[in-house]
């Protein structure tokens, strides 16, 4: 099993904002039908090969905005000794002070903290200690399933989205303009330049697409929060309607003629 190479075809949907007519969502179904699923901790080799256990976690998260931020150290606050590796190095310096969770990367963008190599929210496997629950990973994740809550109201935007990308595009027609919403797959290239530095990657990775359920189910809280609930409800009609013809062809086993994701595919053989 291994990453299949970037740039392959994709079927993708359209369809208007019914809460908002100039917006128009373009919705990646290749990506959203696929069997992806997060394998972190168990075979997630993580970015860099020197450091498996990380994740994606290394560099930190960069912040969207001060209101991620806000929410971001709002949820630091119920965090305990018991549940964060890393809890007394995030004391204020002085007391009444704000959570030190918070540094700037080379360009002086605001992101989260790094200790000892990775973000300051990651527990770190085979760490122990008096009262420490010795779950490693996102520790603002572990608090979100411990206030029975979903990790989109306790992890930085980035974080909660991956491996979900939201971008924008502008569309003129005539005399009008169109925003445009993507919805699709943050693969290696949507990194940039540091996406080539990566070791391993998991959304075009074999290992990851080996879900119980495709993408647009395993995420739908992830994709409700990206558009709204009345949007979604109708990406989902158009990936159920997909998922059906698929599963009809193949009971029948007729040629398909719509775009499955390569990595799917080769999960699967």
């Amino acid at each position: 099993m291994s990453e299949v190479k970037a740039g392959f075809a994709r079927d993708w949907i359209e369809f208007s904002d019914p809460d908002s007519p100039e917006e128009i969502y373009k919705c990646d179904l290749t990506w959203l039908t696929s069997n992806w699923t997060c394998i972190y901790g168990d075979g997630c080799k993580g970015v860099f090969k020197d450091r498996p256990n990380d994740g994606c976690c290394t560099e930190g998260a960069m912040y969207s905005d001060a209101a991620d931020e806000e929410r971001t150290l709002r949820a630091a606050e119920f965090l305990t000794p018991d549940m964060w590796q890393f809890y007394s190095d995030a004391r204020p310096k002085k007391p009444g002070g704000k959570l030190r969770i918070t540094d700037t990367d080379e360009d002086d963008e605001r992101k989260t903290r790094t200790v000892d190599g990775a973000c300051i929210f990651l527990n770190r496997k085979g760490y122990e200690a008096d009262g420490f629950t010795g779950s490693f990973g996102c520790v603002l994740h572990h608090l979100a399933e411990k206030r029975d809550m979903h990790f989109v109201d306790t992890k930085p935007d980035v974080c909660w989205q991956l491996p979900l990308r939201r971008s924008y595009e502008t569309r003129e027609v005539g005399e009008r303009e169109y925003s445009i919403i993507v919805i699709g797959e943050y693969e290696r290239l949507g990194w940039g330049d540091g996406g080539e530095d990566f070791d391993w990657y998991c959304t075009s990775n074999t290992e990851a697409h080996v879900g119980k359920q495709p993408v647009y189910l395993s995420n739908k809280a992830e994709l409700e929060k990206l558009m709204g609930e009345t949007a979604y409800a109708i990406l989902a009609e158009h990936c159920e309607r997909r998922m059906a013809g698929i599963r009809d062809a193949q009971a029948r086993s007729l040629p398909l003629f719509v775009i499955q994701h390569p990595a799917t595919v080769s999960a699967s053989k």
